[in-house]
């Protein structure tokens, strides 16, 4: 009986974790080429989607991949390789909205603010994806947050009709973002379920034009 309890504990660890290196792999392999971290090599895309996060952590301090997403995004926008801006996140109460204060800083930093567009639907990163094709109208876009990030975004957004580059955000160190990393294979994970059910962004609303 102990043997058995054992054998079928072993298994219950492994189907786990095949699932998740599994996933993991094909989302590397699909975006592999499709990510760059060089303004002088990317493609020109018309619009730039920059993927929602907080500005500061539970703690108050500045949230290094906020900023990092905002300084991309910047560099991206000065270079000429893109002309439009596709702020993307969540706007899920009247305390908290990653969009309005996204924009603010992109003004702040330089982008006119007639070139910036706004999702404030984007709960998810399916949401963003999925939003900016059928809601803005998007053939292809270059998706602009870190690079673990952007290969699920690609993922997502080619298996939804979206041609969809990386422009890679600087990532902070493995230690400061090791439970990130971690919810990232989840996420990896959650995006095959999606496929499987057919899940759909929670809004769509009215089209909207970028141009």
């Amino acid at each position: 009986m102990r043997k058995k309890l054992v054998r079928i504990g072993f298994v219950l660890f492994l189907v786990p974790l095949f699932a998740l290196l599994t996933c993991n792999y094909l989302i590397n392999s699909f975006a592999e080429g499709k990510t760059y971290s060089n303004t002088a090599h990317i493609p020109k895309n018309k619009v730039g989607l920059i993927l929602g996060t907080s500005k500061k952590l539970i703690g108050g301090q500045p949230n290094p991949y906020y900023e990092n997403r905002i300084s991309a995004t910047v560099r991206l926008y000065t270079a000429g390789k893109i002309d439009f801006v596709l702020v993307s996140g969540d706007n899920g109460s009247i305390y908290y909205n990653e969009p309005t204060t996204m924009k603010k800083d992109l003004v702040d930093k330089g982008i006119p603010d007639n070139h910036i567009f706004l999702d404030y639907a984007g709960f998810r990163t399916l949401d963003s994806m999925v939003r900016a094709k059928e809601v803005f109208g998007l053939t292809e876009v270059t998706v602009i947050s870190q690079k673990f990030h952007n290969e699920r975004a690609i993922y997502i957004a080619e298996k939804n009709g979206l041609k969809a580059i990386g422009f890679n955000a600087a990532d902070i160190s493995l230690e400061s973002g090791l439970s990130v990393q971690l919810r990232e294979y989840f996420a990896r994970v959650k995006v095959f379920l999606d496929l499987v059910m057919k899940v759909q962004p929670r809004f769509y609303g009215d089209k909207i034009s970028i141009e």
